[in-house]
């Protein structure tokens, strides 16, 4: 069951107008460390999980991962909400603007479309657990460098805030890790 609250997990301040910037945060939002593909992997991943505690928790991050989708979104969309044609030429956010005008549409800073091979899931679940804090990881290290190059107040104040959050979901899967082989080394028999 879902309950939906209509307000951002983290309110979303935008101070400038800049889209070059939002063609960089396109990266969490479409890329395959970005905010789409993790709640994708993880509620696809839960299926498999030997517990309902570990199926709880991928399920928990999955959903809050979809919701900083929705901050990511709406922080590219402030970014260029008021951009006049001129400029967006010449920016990296041109290209977008051609496919999509200036709606977000999941692709990476590249302009990559986001693709179901950005994520996997096996049936093992430690397999699963290891890529997903390799993922919290890598698109913590995409938020560290998205907020070097910002020069928005507002918008560094949400990455912060996200980039944190990756670091929390780290952890959480490593205590999950920590539950699955337990599980299963409670299932072994010698």
């Amino acid at each position: 069951m879902w309950v939906y609250e209509k307000k951002l997990q983290y309110p979303v301040r935008v101070d400038t107008t800049n889209p070059a910037l939002a063609a960089m945060i396109l990266e969490q939002f479409g890329g395959g460390d970005g905010e789409l593909s993790a709640g994708i992997r993880y509620l696809t991943q839960r299926y498999s999980m030997p517990t309902n505690e570990a199926k709880g928790i991928l399920t928990d991050i999955g959903t809050e991962e979809l919701a900083h989708w929705e901050i990511i979104g709406t922080l590219a969309w402030k970014l260029v909400k008021n951009a006049s044609i001129e400029k967006i030429k010449g920016t990296p956010f041109e290209s977008h603007f051609i496919s999509h005008g200036r709606n977000p549409f999941p692709h990476d800073a590249s302009g990559v479309p986001w693709t179901a091979t950005f994520i996997q899931a096996k049936e093992d679940p430690i397999a699963n657990l290891h890529e997903d804090m390799a993922a919290e990881q890598k698109a913590r290290a995409t938020y560290e460098s998205i907020i070097k190059i910002s020069d928005d107040p507002g918008v560094n104040e949400a990455l912060g805030f996200l980039r944190e959050r990756e670091v929390v979901h780290f952890q959480r899967f490593g205590e999950t890790l920590r539950i699955v082989q337990e599980f299963q080394d409670s299932k072994k028999f010698f």
